[in-house]
């Protein structure tokens, strides 16, 4: 089974042709996909993707939005987080790149995010670009006060962040960026990822894999990523996508197997 882990179908990019989309990513043996929310105040449109049968969805502020909640507050997470939907808590985290929410804001409402994942039990769905260290003692300190489940979306950061929340029992994303001529230090880090929790995405609408670069990515183009998956890690392709969908149910542990729609 191809499991899209990280998809915006919500997104403006999706707004003329979304069903055909959908579509396309069944046709592709896509036959499941997790709508990432944005801002909690854009909710609503993320939830209404995920009356799919096949999509499924989470709650939270990516960081470049901290700045329109910045006293967001781990309650408002759970309350949303009771759909049984939602399977997850996020995208949430840091960006220092950048920084279109101070980065103390960033700070505080990852936090928030951190603190309803540990009591939803729900995984905490985290972005971080050029934040490694501050990252990195965050997710450490907040895994000392109780345990949480952690999924680094889209993993582009260096090996030591990646060493010390492989650490904590994090999973790890990969997306069309391993695809990229230019990302063989990404490539390097998905070698020593812990082989049981290694997902796929595409990030879509952005992030199209090679041969795909410039156009709008679709979950439909998740094959490809999971082929150069299997190309870094030695597997076949039969393997890497047996241990990606076991990896997304471990992790995803929501979703019930049984109510995947048949092809």
């Amino acid at each position: 089974m191809l499991i899209d882990s990280h998809v915006n179908l919500h997104a403006p990019q999706f707004d003329e042709d979304r069903e055909a989309v959908i579509s396309r990513a069944l046709a592709a043996g896509v036959r499941l996909m997790v709508n990432i929310c944005d801002r909690v105040s854009n909710y609503e449109a993320v939830r209404r993707v995920a009356q799919h049968p096949d999509i499924w969805c989470t709650v939270g502020t990516h960081p470049h939005e901290a700045k329109e909640d910045p006293e967001l507050r781990p309650e408002t997470l759970i309350a949303l987080a009771a759909d049984r939907r939602v399977v997850g808590i996020g995208e949430c985290g840091l960006d220092f790149h950048y920084d279109l929410s101070p980065r103390e804001v960033q700070a505080q409402v990852f936090r928030a995010h951190v603190a309803a994942a540990r009591e939803t039990s729900l995984p905490l769905v985290v972005h971080t670009r050029e934040a490694d260290a501050v990252m990195a003692e965050i997710l450490e300190t907040e895994y000392a006060r109780g345990p949480f489940r952690i999924l680094m979306h889209c993993y582009t950061s260096g090996a030591e962040l990646a060493r010390r929340v492989a650490a904590l029992g994090a999973w790890f994303s990969v997306s069309g960026i391993a695809t990229f001529k230019a990302a063989e230090d990404v490539r390097a880090v998905i070698r020593e990822m812990p082989a049981e929790r290694i997902i796929v995405e595409t990030d879509c609408p952005y992030l199209a894999p090679t041969p795909f670069r410039g156009r709008r990515c679709e979950p439909a183009m998740l094959p490809r990523v999971l082929e150069t998956l299997a190309q870094i890690r030695g597997w076949s392709l039969a393997e890497a996508e047996a241990r990606t969908e076991e990896a997304f149910f471990a992790v995803f542990d929501r979703i019930p197997r049984a109510r995947i729609s048949p092809p």
